[in-house]
């Protein structure tokens, strides 16, 4: 079996090198290439013939290309149908802000925790991917915009942290000054509540931003619309969090999906406050957008701005998501597993 040379850090190229007989001096060189750019072995005119052929014969790069793309003719969202070397296919967007490019990417070819209002759900989880077949998704992005990708948001198909080793992997090829050079606070990472990795990554004091997948303050309502509440239940996601907090100093952001007629009223507004009020946290609220197998239809402008006054009586604060790519389905929850495998 060829490996993607991507999903190795820059030690391990330089032990896979060794291991062909080449000096280790060699995978520094070839690292640096990657992350240049460099689209074939060919490409790498310092690298000696006789390596670059036992590259071909060993490994690939990326093995990740462009299958479709989608342009919104409202804010410039791109969406990326991506094919992986194996016939798979996920969903990347890219969305352009004031202070830069961000990517949102995958972790799963779909997913399994089968949130109601989610369309990554909808085709069921097929694998995880590798960490360069997500590094990957940003090298594409950022070679068809031309321009360097400043921030990386884990929120597109899949569960992050149900595929935790190779996502950790991936933020350190993303962080290293070898790779990508993206900080660690330029690097968002979405849960929907798998307590016991959101404790593993606290002990690691690692950087980054965490998004909690919160969308209803109460077992009842949350186990509804979100299985994995019957695992992992609020009291639980809770203490979770505040050992994270404890132990890393960083703010979390509850992400918190607004349904027309589900988790809306103003009462769980203020459950919703009690719940979070006195943590080091900002509640980021998002109108839910359109998943045709899902039935649900989002909250009315004024019950959203209403929602967010009463958790800002509470002394919370809150913001509402803008909404990015939603005529491409692009926006959030509406990336899917939706081509299969060829």
């Amino acid at each position: 079996m060829k490996i993607n040379l991507f999903d190795l850090s820059l030690d391990e190229l330089k032990e896979f090198v060794k291991q062909l007989g080449e000096p280790q001096f060699r995978g520094k060189q070839i690292f640096e290439w990657m992350y240049r750019g460099a689209e074939s072995f060919e490409d790498m005119t310092n690298i000696p013939k006789s390596l670059r052929e036992k590259l071909s014969e060993n490994s690939f790069l990326g093995g990740m290309s462009i299958y479709e793309k989608y342009v919104s003719k409202i804010d410039e969202t791109r969406k990326y149908l991506l094919q992986l070397s194996d016939g798979n296919f996920i969903e990347t967007v890219l969305m352009k802000y004031e202070y830069g490019y961000t990517v949102c990417v995958s972790s799963q070819v779909g997913c399994k925790m089968g949130c109601k209002f989610c369309a990554s759900t909808v085709n069921g989880w097929v694998r995880n991917l590798t960490p360069g077949e997500i590094i990957g998704q940003i090298l594409c992005v950022q070679k068809d915009l031309g321009q360097r990708i400043s921030n990386i948001v884990m929120m597109g198909i899949g569960e992050p942290f149900d595929n935790f080793e190779n996502v950790l992997k991936a933020i350190q090829l993303m962080n290293s000054p070898e790779g990508l050079m993206i900080g660690q606070r330029h690097i968002s990472v979405s849960t929907c509540g798998l307590v016991d990795k959101i404790r593993t990554l606290a002990d690691m004091k690692m950087q980054i931003t965490l998004l909690i997948s919160l969308h209803a303050p109460s077992d009842e309502r949350r186990s509804q619309i979100m299985p994995v509440n019957n695992k992992f239940n609020i009291n639980e996601l809770m203490s979770a969090c505040d050992y994270y907090i404890k132990e890393t100093g960083r703010r979390i952001s509850f992400e918190y999906t607004l349904i027309s007629g589900v988790n809306d009223t103003m009462e769980e507004a203020d459950t919703l406050a009690s719940l979070v009020k006195g943590k080091l946290c900002h509640v980021n609220l998002i109108p839910v957008n359109k998943v045709e197998e899902s039935g649900f239809s989002k909250s009315s402008r004024e019950r959203v701005e209403a929602f967010k006054r009463r958790l800002e009586k509470h002394g919370l604060v809150a913001t509402v998501r803008r909404e990015m790519g939603s005529d491409i389905n692009a926006a959030c929850g509406q990336l899917r597993n939706k081509k299969t495998k060829q």
